[in-house]
């Protein structure tokens, strides 16, 4: 699977990186409050104009100046690893963090605030909650970050 990666910034100007499947995606979550700034919890969310990768090998056989400019300042492969390579290490952390929790579902914002105040087991959870649960909490003074919910329990194996 292809994710789109965007640029991003917060209202307060922090910027971040936003990995998503389509525009559309980014779109859909943004305008329903899902992505927020990881800094400060802004869902005053916009992209940012970025660079797209070029490919610099495509003159390696000019005699241009330009082009050989290019194939000298090129990285090499060795010495960058692909997109692909750290797309795959990226979601293997991430599977290994979500194994790491326990999955409280929709419960998610009150059994942070029982674990918060020693009413529970003090341990790592994921579930769901909605834009105005993560705000409380945060205002609260419990740290949580929103995930988005790309990878199910069933493809964590």
């Amino acid at each position: 699977m292809a994710l789109k990666v965007f640029d991003l910034a917060c209202a307060a100007g922090h910027v971040f990186e936003g990995w998503f499947r389509s525009h559309d995606d980014y779109e859909k979550q943004t305008q329903a409050g899902w992505v927020t700034c990881p800094l400060c919890g802004s869902t005053d969310i916009h992209k940012q104009l970025s660079a797209p990768r070029l490919n610099l090998r495509h003159g390696v056989g000019s005699k241009t100046p330009d082009a050989a400019m290019a194939t000298e300042t090129a990285p090499t492969p060795a010495s960058q690893p692909s997109l692909d390579a750290m797309q795959a290490q990226f979601f293997q952390q991430i599977k290994q963090a979500i194994r790491n929790t326990d999955n409280v579902g929709a419960d998610f914002a009150e059994e942070a605030r029982k674990i918060h105040g020693g009413e529970a087991p003090d341990r790592a959870i994921r579930g769901s909650a909605t834009q105005a649960e993560y705000e409380a909490l945060r205002e609260d003074g419990i740290e949580v970050m929103p995930i988005p919910d790309f990878l199910d329990d069933e493809k964590l194996n």
